[in-house]
């Protein structure tokens, strides 16, 4: 691995999350804290949550029961609580304190204190209450990123529903896929949204989404525009909601009492519904920004984000949770301008921002002098997740965004992790594109393929002991839970990663094990491949993939997307074969160089490399409901003939 870029100072150290927990402990560095927390771990999780100011409303009598196994631990057995109650605790101690903010695309903005954010979140309550919604239904949000996306996520919660949410560029098939497995009740939608300034009619794929799901009651409606007739079963939040009384009571919830349902794509068939409980995703939420992003009250966060992604319901929980300040965005990153983004982060003094590796590929052939012209001396922290890196954008985002003095916090995960297994504290020196920590609490390793821990070796990423916000299984699907995590080594989770870990304790992904290639019997992981194309000037993006080959068993195949300027041409496809195989060797030269528009991505700008090699290979792709381009794959089809 590279040597660090970026190096501890008593600016980043002093006054944080992590020296309050090393002091309540008695521990004197963060690496003795790390080993307490998996060696103690339930001491560790009762530390964390008496300094976060978690409030019991009937407290726990055992902190873990394994009893089941670890594929189905209980956490704070006997305890009640509400993480409605928990996001907003601090309006009794802060009403007036900053909760959250929200810009839309055209420019409106709206801003909402502890103490107004509880009141709204309460004559929602009353409102669902009053539509019959009881402990237990299923509530899907099919919604763009508002302030009333936010209220009715804890609205919800608060009387003890479960919320769904959906990406809110769904169409109205993919939407309905969740509604009908959840059987929701109600859908909450906006009658629209702006991307890029046009409307997007939101309320038309709802309606539809809603009439392909028997479950489906009614639609509340948030009337973003207000000038789109409401049929029968449509109803207008600003009619139903806003003369509601503005304090409600906070229905106990059990610990493990599940109050969110968020689906995930499957390499083959439906979406996962990955279960999540009051004290296991927010506790998570919370205890890893505080833990590796360190947000500090009086603080805002802006992830750029859905709801329908877990990183949507991850920040506002979080945030709330902590006593910061949360930011929602509505629109597309680079409307009306490039310097959008940056403008967002000046105006409402950001201090954490948190972008995927894609998007900051996609910002940065934009130009430097679209940050320059902003002030960005607020930010303190960045954030990463999603998929590896490669050395360019992570290092323009390092020195050009956060001017070669702001940490990039890496995050690795999942929906049904509930957060980060990988990340990075400002406690040690971080590496470019790598993780410097397993998140505090979990238990993480790399295995061989004989289940045995290795250093300085790609192996699997595994967690050897439960944690608060693993998933309570997969909605209506226990078994298909225990084959996705639990097949490979007994009483582990195997995450589907591959990883390596040096003997200095940071970490890299290599990618999914699933995209992993082999060639002549050496495992190679495509972002490999991927970031020796791109240090090619010539090359914007690129994809690696594995197919079957008569004398290695498989060949690399890369799917590479050209910068402006560039054209295909035979002698850039040699130059781009040899800046790969000068970087990983003769033996792993690629077999074919495939010049394509753009690659398949996800809602959330992951790389679809399965749907790439099902489409080159002729073979059926599986679930495509979270793609953003079908385009990608049409012309990857015709790449291939």
């Amino acid at each position: 691995m590279s040597n660090p870029i970026w190096f501890p100072s008593d600016a980043y150290t002093r006054g944080s999350h992590i020296e309050a927990l090393l002091k309540h402990l008695g521990l004197d560095s963060y690496e003795a804290l790390y080993r307490f927390s998996i060696e103690q771990s339930e001491a560790f999780w009762e530390a964390t949550l008496q300094l976060l100011g978690l409030e019991w409303l009937t407290p726990y009598r055992q902190v873990l029961d394994t009893s089941q196994g670890p594929q189905w631990p209980r956490w704070f057995v006997g305890g009640q609580l509400n993480l409605a109650y928990n996001a907003l605790h601090h309006a009794r101690t802060r009403k007036d304190a900053p909760a959250l903010i929200w810009e839309g695309e055209e420019g409106a903005v709206a801003r909402l204190s502890y103490g107004e954010l509880e009141a709204a979140v309460a004559q929602a309550a009353h409102a669902l209450e009053a539509l019959g919604i009881q402990k237990g239904d299923r509530v899907g949000l099919f919604l763009p990123m508002l302030p009333e996306t936010a209220i009715s996520a804890l609205a919800v919660a608060q009387i003890g529903a479960i919320f769904v949410p959906i990406f809110s560029g769904y169409a109205p098939e993919a939407a309905a896929t969740r509604l009908q497995d959840a059987g929701a009740r109600l859908v909450i939608t906006a009658d629209g949204f702006y991307r890029r300034g046009s409307r997007v009619d939101l309320l038309n794929n709802a309606r539809r989404a809603a009439a392909l799901s028997p479950s489906v009651e009614k639609l509340l409606v948030v009337r973003r525009f207000g000038d789109v007739p409401l049929a029968a079963n449509e109803v207008a939040w600003d009619k139903h909601v806003l003369g509601q009384p503005s304090s409600a009571a906070y229905q106990p919830m059990d610990s493990m009492d599940p109050f969110m349902l968020i689906y995930t794509s499957g390499t083959t068939g439906k979406p996962k519904g990955t279960v999540h409980y009051h004290a296991g995703f927010p506790i998570k939420a919370a205890q890893d920004m505080a833990h590796l992003f360190d947000l500090r009250q009086h603080e805002t966060l802006f992830w750029f984000t859905d709801m329908g992604w877990m990183m949507g319901p991850w920040a506002i929980l979080g945030a709330l949770t902590i006593g910061g300040t949360v930011l929602l965005y509505e629109g597309a990153p680079d409307y009306p301008d490039p310097g959008r983004l940056w403008a967002l982060c000046e105006r409402h003094r950001v201090t954490h921002l948190g972008l995927s590796p894609t998007l900051v590929r996609a910002l940065m052939p934009l130009g430097d002098d679209w940050v320059r012209q902003h002030d960005l001396s607020s930010l303190r922290m960045l954030g990463s997740t999603g998929e590896p890196w490669n050395l360019e954008p992570y290092l323009w985002f390092f020195k050009t965004v956060g001017q070669g003095r702001v940490p990039i916090i890496n995050y690795s995960g999942g929906t049904e992790v509930g957060g980060g297994i990988l990340g990075c504290t400002a406690w040690r020196p971080i590496k470019p594109m790598g993780f410097n920590t397993a998140v505090p609490g979990m238990h993480a390793e790399v295995l061989d393929g004989m289940g045995k821990p290795v250093r300085d070796e790609v192996g699997e990423l595994a967690v050897l002991a439960p944690w608060p916000g693993q998933t309570k299984g997969f909605w209506k699907a226990p078994e298909r839970y225990l084959e996705t995590y639990w097949q490979r080594f007994e009483n582990v989770w195997v995450h589907g990663d591959w990883a390596i870990l040096d003997r200095e304790g940071h970490w890299m992904i290599q990618g999914r094990s699933d995209d992993t290639l082999k060639i002549a019997g050496k495992r190679v992981g495509p972002a490999e491949y991927e970031s020796a194309a791109v240090e090619h000037p010539s090359v914007k993006e690129a994809a690696a993939i594995g197919i079957p080959h008569p004398v290695k068993g498989e060949a690399a195949v890369l799917f590479v997307v050209l910068r402006s300027g560039h054209t295909p041409s035979p002698d850039l496809e040699q130059a781009i074969s040899e800046t790969i195989t000068q970087r990983l060797g003769k033996a792993l030269k690629p077999e074919r160089i495939l010049f394509v528009p753009d690659l398949p991505k996800t809602r959330n700008a992951k790389v679809m490399r399965r749907v790439i090699r099902a489409a080159f290979l002729g073979q059926h792709p599986g679930d495509l409901s979270a793609l953003e381009n079908p385009q990608a794959v049409e012309a990857i089809q015709q790449a291939a003939r």
